[in-house]
């Protein structure tokens, strides 16, 4: 985002000034965190996840972007993404149509597949609709799915256990804040029981995973960046439509794929947008 914002002639100390907030996990942090940046006179508030855009849609009257919440009407954040109401917009997702490409690259790198388990966040809404996404998708596809529902980093270690009790042929991680930060120990979990798994962001594929599809985070955060210079120039946000992502990045990992025993199929290598060698 910050990028976006120097390429909108944006400079942090000369015409920017940044109230940087993280409440690493802690969602009772976060009521504290809203008045804090009221305090300080905020022109407009950056949601990252369902959680901190619902406490700044709440708590305050302050123009506010939201971005990887999930589907922000079905999360209840905004009215319509062409009318979104209030003081919120931002980004939406698009789980429903990606959910389909995600679990056809996986039955491509895994002839056979019948199962995939799915960890998610239980905890966020706007996970869990893109949760229910993936079990719609999947149904549509003929693929049962195995739901691991976490709420916090102890539910890991009762997942893993799942897994290894009643193995999936391929499994999906979807991306918030609790599965990326654990997602180290996930890699450690899948190239020991050598189990192909799809992630929905590449940094994760560059840091060790096997596979993943989904939107561009620079074009993503470029638009963030976008809606927050239309704002601090007098748009309101009721009036700026809530946006899609319009690029996507598939990247593979073939040193991961090696790990786990899975020989890429060329016509799938062909398709990357990244090989991570």
């Amino acid at each position: 985002m910050y990028r976006g914002l120097a390429n909108l002639g944006y400079g942090e100390g000369r015409n920017l000034q940044v109230e940087r907030r993280a409440i690493e996990g802690q969602m009772d942090r976060l009521p504290r965190t809203v008045d804090e940046l009221v305090a300080s006179k905020v022109d407009v508030i950056v949601a990252v996840g369902y959680h901190a855009a619902i406490a700044a849609k709440q708590q305050t009257t302050v123009p506010v972007v939201v971005f990887a919440t999930g589907d922000p009407v079905g999360a209840g954040l905004v009215q319509s993404l062409a009318r979104p109401g209030g003081n919120l917009t931002g980004l939406s997702d698009w789980s429903v149509e990606l959910t389909p490409k995600r679990l056809q690259f996986l039955k491509e790198m895994a002839p056979g597949l019948r199962r995939v388990a799915v960890l998610w966040n239980a905890g966020d809404v706007g996970m869990t609709l893109r949760y229910r996404a993936s079990e719609t998708g999947a149904t549509a596809m003929g693929i049962s799915i195995q739901a691991l529902g976490l709420r916090d980093t102890a539910d890991f270690e009762d997942a893993f256990r799942a897994l290894t009790r009643e193995r999936p042929d391929a499994l999906l991680l979807v991306a918030d804040s609790l599965t990326n930060s654990n997602s180290k120990r996930v890699f450690e979990y899948v190239a020991a029981h050598r189990l192909p798994v799809i992630y929905e962001l590449d940094f994760l594929v560059r840091a060790g995973g096997l596979m993943s599809y989904g939107p561009d985070l620079d074009e993503s955060l470029g638009r963030v960046a976008n809606l927050v210079d239309r704002i601090l120039k007098g748009a309101k946000p009721a009036d700026l439509p809530v946006e899609q992502p319009t690029r996507f990045r598939f990247a593979i990992n073939l040193k991961s794929a090696k790990a786990i025993g899975v020989t890429v199929p060329p016509m799938l290598l062909q398709r990357a947008d990244e090989v991570v060698e």
